[in-house]
């Protein structure tokens, strides 16, 4: 087993990776900038080491320094959580170099799945089903994008290569506005990603989003978790997520997590990972796999009982799974909500100090948060301070405890989407489950 791990990230997901490692025995490094030196992972890690100012570029993105940090506390791995440098395949490959294990994919991996249409191109060569689309960077000459356009048919929707989040996206409802569209979407990805690659795919209209958990030790060995679905979202950004997904046919979970298996063994995959589907009238289509922890891992380590952190650090000690997929058994169902400090209104940040927090409880409750009274949410990061999560032996059971946990949460001091989330679990339509990715934001404008 490992020795030392460096945690090269901050909140929630640094005190999830640091309560994984104290389970093996692992010590800990917590690096940070010079904004959380009062987060409650540096309070509990073996050795805190401040890497610079706010600013993520100058501490949190700052590779020279989290290497550095590495090297004179002698850690023997670096896990990267989500967000920040968790996709980065020069990173990851730098890790490695330096002499250290990146608690994730290899770098070429990562490389491989960050670029959407190379990531298309490996999914449908391993059997995953894809969205119809262009198969490939589209061309220079119009007339050839607009034959591509036409075979797929309109609506169609112009992906940046390189991009993720939800930015880098524009969809044509006609031929008209195509080319133009495609010029701003290039112009657009090549300032934000650093490339102007983009791809066609066929707009759904109304799809769901639903994704596969999987873990693969790079030993030939790998594993799904089911599935989540994660609908509920605001401008891309998952808001509510649960599992397993609710009203798909067992013969098609099995069909599509089974192709994603496969897949994991074809690319020699390593680590934890998660494969994103739109999901429509029976039908999956992948979009993308993100090669890392997800935010919303905890709903699926509810349902499966699997701890997906623990899994990451025996994989990156050169352990094989400890788990087969026989031994894989979903029961009952869980819901996260995420809890921003934003105003449950306009959205915006409400950075400051938390006066009083009180955590719900009870039956079948876990709550992911590293706040606690007195601490004070930074204005540098991004706004997610809590996540609840609610089990139950069916969805109506875990929906009931999750208003209740709402119910019973306090943060004050500063503003919190909770309301929003007290109203989204007694919405009707959410409640009767299988609402589309476009439902959240239509509930919205009414």
């Amino acid at each position: 087993m490992l020795e030392k791990v460096l945690i090269a990230n901050r909140g929630e997901i640094a005190l999830r990776v640091l309560r994984a490692c104290k389970e093996l025995d692992i010590l800990t490094v917590a690096v940070h900038s010079s904004a959380d030196s009062e987060l409650m992972h540096v309070r509990l890690a073996d050795e805190a080491i401040c890497i610079g100012p706010p600013g993520a570029s100058q501490s949190y993105l700052h590779v020279p320094a989290i290497i550095s940090a590495a090297e004179v506390s002698n850690a023997d791995a670096i896990h990267p959580g989500y967000g920040f440098l968790s996709e980065n395949a020069d990173f990851a490959e730098q890790v490695e170099k330096s002499g250290f294990i990146f608690i994730g994919p290899r770098a070429d991996t990562i490389r491989l799945m960050g670029d959407k249409v190379s990531a298309i191109a490996a999914m449908k060569e391993a059997g995953v089903p894809t969205v119809p689309g262009s198969d490939g960077p589209l061309p220079d000459d119009p007339d050839e994008i607009v034959a591509i356009a036409r075979r797929i048919g309109f609506p169609v929707i112009i992906k940046a290569a390189a991009g993720g989040g939800g930015r880098g996206m524009r969809v044509v409802h006609n031929e008209a506005a195509l080319i133009n569209s495609v010029h701003v979407t290039q112009s657009e990805a090549g300032a934000a990603f650093g490339s102007s690659v983009v791809y066609l795919e066929k707009f759904l209209q109304k799809p769901r989003h639903v994704e596969i958990q999987v873990l693969a030790d790079g030993q030939g060995n790998a594993i799904h978790l089911a599935d989540r679905d994660c609908s509920l979202q605001r401008r891309h950004q998952k808001v509510i997520e649960e599992a397993p997904a609710p009203d798909i046919e067992t013969h098609l979970r099995e069909e599509v997590a089974e192709a994603c298996v496969n897949a994991c063994i074809k690319i020699g995959y390593r680590g934890a990972g998660t494969f994103e589907f739109l999901y429509e009238d029976g039908g999956f289509y992948f979009i993308e796999m993100n090669t890392r922890v997800q935010v919303e891992h905890p709903v699926t380590e509810m349902v499966t009982g699997i701890d997906i952190v623990r899994e990451q650090l025996r994989i990156a000690a050169g352990l094989p799974l400890s788990v087969k997929q026989e031994d894989v058994r979903v029961r009952g169902h869980a819901i996260e909500c995420r809890i921003n400090a934003e105003d449950p209104h306009t959205f915006m940040p409400s950075p400051g100090t938390i006066t009083t927090f009180h955590a719900p409880g009870g039956p079948g409750i876990r709550v992911d948060s590293h706040i606690y009274d007195g601490y004070t949410v930074p204005p540098f990061y991004d706004s997610l301070i809590a996540k609840i999560i609610s089990y139950g032996e069916d969805r109506d059971i875990a929906m009931a405890r999750m208003r209740q946990a709402l119910d019973e949460l306090i943060i004050q001091g500063i503003r919190t989407n909770t309301a929003l989330h007290r109203d989204l679990v007694r919405d009707a339509s959410f409640r009767a489950g299988g609402v589309s990715i476009h439902y959240l934001e239509s509930k919205l404008e009414d």
